[in-house]
């Protein structure tokens, strides 16, 4: 694979949104003639969520710099170890675990997140429980720096997340950010991951550089595109 050849950015939503949630940060790419794919996150389980990510990136079959949000990142992790077609990742208020860790855990270790709150829980087929932000509690949870008009309609489009999924670990040998550049971004007022959480994950990983946001919510892709495609830059 040629070292020169222009990486495509590959973007992976978290848990409570979907893949429109990159639109801004596609536009500033794009603006910047930057080719980017915002993949739609299964939220199934961290192993098939990561092999249906891989699948992605091979199809591309080019290098990718690897941009993960929230539970996206518990994924970039795993769908990157090993992976030579990343060059870098972006952890956009994300997790970036160890082999062992799953975003619950890593969510409870700081004080702060009033995510468990705001969830609605109820059966699923394939066997236990899936997860969704009640509508009414979604703006002041998940995007209290955007207009209620647009929390609104994207309380309407989260795709819910299993209760496998954020409670599988990390699976692979080594964690991706071991042994790939990663660069950190995350929002001060986050209320699902709490920023202690943020800070010690981007130390841990010897982030090549953070910017934290003050005043910006969880949903900082779509409240402060400028910082997260900045980031991406960055990365590549």
């Amino acid at each position: 694979m040629s070292t020169t050849e222009q990486p495509v950015v590959v973007l992976v939503h978290g848990a409570f949104a979907e893949s429109a949630s990159w639109n801004r940060v596609i536009q500033r790419l794009r603006a910047r003639g930057l080719p980017a794919v915002a993949v739609a996150n299964p939220l199934r389980s961290l192993a098939d969520d990561a092999a249906y990510v891989r699948d992605v990136i091979n199809g591309i079959g080019r290098p990718v710099v690897l941009v993960g949000h929230s539970y996206g990142g518990m994924v970039i992790s795993q769908a990157a170890a090993g992976n030579p077609a990343v060059r870098s990742l972006v952890y956009v208020a994300a997790f970036a675990p160890e082999p062992g860790e799953s975003a619950l855990l890593l969510s409870g270790k700081f004080e702060g997140s009033t995510l468990g709150g705001a969830l609605v829980a109820y059966p699923v087929a394939s066997g236990g429980n899936e997860f969704r932000i009640a509508e009414e509690k979604y703006h002041h949870q998940f995007c209290a720096d955007l207009d209620a008009g647009e929390a609104a309609l994207m309380a309407a489009t989260q795709r819910p997340v299993t209760e496998r999924a954020l409670t599988d670990e990390l699976s692979v040998n080594e964690a991706a950010w071991r042994t790939t550049p990663s660069w950190f971004v995350f929002g001060e007022s986050d209320l699902n991951i709490p920023v202690a959480a943020l800070r010690f994950m981007a130390e841990r990983a010897s982030s090549r550089g953070t910017r934290e946001i003050a005043g910006a919510s969880h949903a900082i892709a779509s409240s402060q595109p400028d910082a997260v495609a900045a980031a991406i830059l960055d990365a590549i």
